[in-house]
């Protein structure tokens, strides 16, 4: 479902050693329910106009200033947040949320938000677990964040996004005055690390700059093999996609993790699929674009005209853990002659009959509770439930778009009459709405396969494969199961295995990894005797 290799241990709840992915970043379900365009306080409103009730039993209030000093004159139409976290840590609130515990942090939308001027963060603005005024007694760390990069998921991270100094207050306050935040810096472009082996690539994409009317550019990291190839001499190449919160900057990762150094004699392709709705899993989709395409008709070709690498169909093979996992197996399964096959491990929902144990197809089924009322998990420590998607939704409403679920939704939905992706389910009641689920078959990776068998069969023979853990920490396995059994119907030769008592993490392991690069050695094996 989730999670890139580069964050998933600095906020790992057990000792898996690759379970979380870049939790730190999971976040909005891209509801309507945040506040209205907020009021900008006019420039001279002193700070005790605000009132006791906008307080609230807490008695805290924020104050955000937008300076002069630096500022371009041009107003601010954005998501303003205020990140909390505990005294004595040296983690930045901005970084937050880690939604395996999560900080208390409030947000509000304003519009034309003028240099000069201060807003407020009260009661009256969204909040998680709960509105500023029930905020619980403590000492707390707080630091504003603006929002304003539409290309990255990344909030406090995000390349261009305003943050400001971290200030330390005590809850409750019978202060009148308020705590007074102010966001005077920039988020700095992340620079990326060359090495000897790992190389950046760049491009821009005509295609999808004309989709979305600004610039857009293909990203990745070019792993080169441990042997350098001799001059004129070309390779095969693994495309990899990172999971949820992941990009090209986790490269190095596949170096140094004996559970992702495989096809080490091979070039490896770390794709940056981060985008402002979540992540685009490489699927043409209505609110995303032409991602598909696009990888195929201009980067695929770039790459291999810059990079040592066979222009050939089956020398192009495709690997992804999560989210990444699903959109390895979606683009073998789109464009069947383009790839020589994929190795997807815990790949997100392949059949949505088990979207993570929610049928979205059954009539009168709901994402919050199950047809016995109980509570739906959408995470799990081993066989305990530890997250629900109730709350959960709530954590990523207040976050705003570019979270995992409506990351979803950005992929697989039409655009509804807001502009915005039609959502799959209410945000209150959790109910499913089923024009939404209808539309959401034309990304039902088992629906299209047994929709395109006749036509698919051929081409996709000996090229699927697909693993999971039986204790998947996302209860992805189910899916998995049922991808399993339509595909042994169908007379298909897909290699799929759920392996016993592995979770979303601890699958990638040195055993895993020798085996994957067995197989895509394999798998090329034919190419390179010919050549």
């Amino acid at each position: 479902m989730i999670h890139d290799h580069d964050r998933r241990r600095r906020f790992r709840p057990s000792t898996s050693p690759a379970l979380l992915l870049g939790a730190a970043w999971l976040a909005a379900c891209l509801a309507g329910s945040a506040a209205a365009w907020g009021q900008v306080s006019p420039r001279a409103t002193p700070a005790k106009a605000q009132s006791k009730a906008a307080a609230g039993a807490s008695g805290i209030v924020f104050e955000i200033a937008y300076p002069e000093k630096g500022a371009d004159d041009r107003p601010i139409s954005a998501r303003v947040y205020v990140m909390l976290g505990p005294q004595g840590t040296n983690v930045e609130p901005r970084t937050g949320p880690n939604w395996f515990h999560p900080e208390p942090f409030f947000a509000r939308d304003v519009k034309d938000w003028r240099p000069g001027d201060s807003i407020r963060i009260d009661a009256g603005a969204d909040g998680f677990p709960a509105p500023l005024s029930q905020l619980e007694p403590g000492a707390y760390r707080a630091q504003a964040v603006v929002r304003l990069n539409q290309d990255t998921a990344k909030i406090g991270a995000g390349e261009g996004n305003l943050y400001g100094p971290i200030v330390e207050f005590t809850a409750p306050s019978k202060a009148e005055a308020p705590v007074r935040l102010i966001v005077d810096q920039i988020v700095p472009p992340r620079p990326f690390h060359e090495t000897e082996r790992i190389k950046l690539a760049e491009r821009p994409s005509p295609i999808l700059s004309a989709f979305f009317g600004r610039p857009i550019k293909h990203q990745a990291a070019v792993i080169l093999p441990k042997t350098p190839p001799r001059a004129g001499d070309k390779l095969p190449a693994v495309y990899t996609i990172t999971g949820f919160g992941g990009d090209h900057h986790s490269a190095s990762r596949y170096l140094e993790s004996p559970g992702l150094n495989y096809a080490d004699d091979m070039v490896r392709i770390v794709l940056n699929a981060d985008c402002g709705t979540g992540h685009h899993v490489f699927a043409d989709s209505a609110n995303n674009g032409p991602r598909g395409r696009a990888l195929i008709e201009e980067f695929i070709p770039y790459l291999e005209a810059n990079f040592p690498l066979i222009a050939d169909p089956r020398a192009r093979l495709l690997n992804g853990h999560s989210s990444g996992g699903w959109s390895s197996l979606w683009l073998q399964v789109t464009y069947p002659d383009a790839f020589g096959g994929v190795w997807s491990t815990s790949p997100d929902p392949v059949d949505f009959r088990d979207f993570q144990r929610v049928n979205i197809y059954r009539e009168g089924e709901n994402a919050y509770r199950d047809p016995e009322g109980a509570r739906r998990p959408v995470a799990r420590m081993g066989t305990k439930p530890f997250l629900f998607y109730d709350s959960f939704c709530k954590l990523e409403q207040v976050l705003g778009h570019g979270g995992q679920l409506s990351s979803f939704e950005a992929v697989f939905s039409p655009k509804a009459l807001d502009g915005q992706p039609r959502k799959l389910w209410d945000r209150k009641s959790g109910v499913i709405d089923p024009k939404t689920a209808k539309d959401w078959e034309a990304y039902d990776v088992r629906l299209v396969l047994e929709r395109n068998w006749p036509t698919l069969k051929p081409k996709l023979a000996g090229k699927l494969h697909v693993v999971t853990g039986s204790l998947d920490t996302f209860y992805l396995e189910g899916a998995v199961k049922l991808l399993k059994e339509s595909q042994e119907q169908l007379g298909s030769d897909a290699d799929i295995e759920i392996i016993p008592d592995k979770d979303h993490g601890n699958i990638l392991d040195a055993k895993l990894a020798e085996r994957i690069g067995r197989e895509m050695k394999a798998a090329v094996a034919p190419l390179l005797k010919d050549r």
